[in-house]
């Protein structure tokens, strides 16, 4: 009887184990089919690319600490896409590389122009998209106002110089998206710039180039009419007030 029962043990053991491995092979083809799946639909085969993991502003070098090695689909990867850090590793960035982006050789172009910063100022690249740029509309040579806003907003400069942005360096004749604007600011504000970069939103104002001059003009107004006011006032203290004697001697006359 023993016997019997343990023989009887082995045999469901048994059954239980291939039943484990059969369910194991059905996840396994499953998850298979769902890659094929994948695949097909967008195209191409999954490899291995270098992708930031913070943003890396312009001068900052690629290293480790900042970026790392994803799987990507190929025909979703940009031109240039890099494919080992040892390409590029202990290279300056020349451009904006956001948090999440495929590292590409084009953002370590030595081919941009000089930036002519004006004397007393420093370069700064602040990450910057459309919505929170006038819709794109900034460009080199614009003057803007910069704020940033997170549990409150302030504001982080006035009539600040842009020195480029990521748009002016495309040559593309489609307008392209804004992912970064540099500004010429004081040195003692860069840090002020760069840590407001990384924890709170940045926005870009273009200021009305009337706005200075309504103010003015209405100023101008309100002096004149305080001007003309005053001279009324003059003529009317300098306009002799007649007297009874002359009364009496008008009245004389006619008499």
């Amino acid at each position: 009887m023993k016997k019997q029962l343990l023989i009887a043990g082995i045999i469901c053991g048994i059954i239980c184990a291939a039943c484990v491995f059969l369910y194991t092979e059905m996840v396994y083809a499953e998850a298979d089919s769902k890659r094929n799946e994948a695949l097909e639909r967008y195209g191409g085969e999954q490899v291995e690319v270098v992708v930031a993991t913070r943003t890396i502003h312009p001068g900052e070098t690629l290293d480790p600490s900042n970026c790392t090695t994803k799987t990507w689909l190929s025909d979703l990867l940009p031109d240039g896409a890099l494919m080992e850090l040892a390409e590029m590793e202990g290279k300056q960035a020349t451009s904006l590389i956001l948090e999440g982006e495929v590292v590409s050789q084009s953002r370590f172009n030595n081919e941009t122009q000089e930036l002519d910063i004006p004397a007393g100022y420093v370069a700064i690249a602040l990450p910057a998209e459309d919505i929170q740029a006038v819709g794109g509309r900034i460009s080199a040579g614009s003057k803007v106002d910069v704020y940033a806003t997170g549990a409150k907003t302030t504001c982080l400069g006035r009539d600040l110089e842009v020195l480029a942005t990521s748009a002016d360096n495309d040559e593309s004749s489609s307008r392209t998206k804004l992912t970064w604007i540099t500004l010429a600011v004081k040195p003692e504000k860069a840090q002020e710039f760069v840590t407001a970069s990384e924890s709170l939103a940045i926005y870009f104002t273009l200021p009305s180039g009337k706005s200075q001059e309504a103010p003015a003009q209405e100023g101008e107004a309100v002096k004149n009419e305080q001007d003309a006011n005053t001279e009324n006032k003059t003529e009317e203290q300098n306009t002799p007030e007649k007297t009874d004697t002359d009364e009496q001697s008008t009245t004389i006359e006619l008499k």
